[in-house]
């Protein structure tokens, strides 16, 4: 039986860290599309450089946020200490970027609103 749930484990762990890659991925190739899309225009505002930050931001959160949990999956099997820090420390860079990914967007929203009761 525990062989089974090690098993198991094993290949839902790899299954979360794939799907991690692959958001990561995806919100690397939006990024990076965006960036194209820019770079053919003269004028950037920075609304729009914000909004690209915070697109990609989004992606990595989401991406960290499936690593953590397969980091947290394979710990419940091999609790080491190498792993349980590495579970740390995926957790402390997801709740860093959230953190200052969360202030960003509010201050865009305070930004917006601010421009929606300047216009007529």
């Amino acid at each position: 039986m525990e062989h089974t749930l090690g098993l198991a484990a094993n290949y839902l762990g790899l299954g979360l860290e794939a799907l991690a890659l692959l958001v990561i991925a995806v919100g690397g190739a939006e990024a990076a599309l965006a960036i194209v899309r820019l770079l053919l225009r003269r004028h950037w505002s920075d609304e729009e450089r914000r909004g690209l930050w915070l697109g990609f931001a989004h992606w990595l959160v989401a991406g960290l946020t499936f690593q953590l949990a397969a980091d947290i999956v394979h710990t419940t099997v091999t609790p080491g200490w190498e792993e349980i820090g590495r579970v740390a420390a995926i957790a402390a860079i997801r709740t860093f970027l959230t953190f200052f990914l969360d202030r960003d967007i509010e201050l865009q929203r305070r930004r917006t609103d601010d421009d929606n009761a300047r216009r007529p």
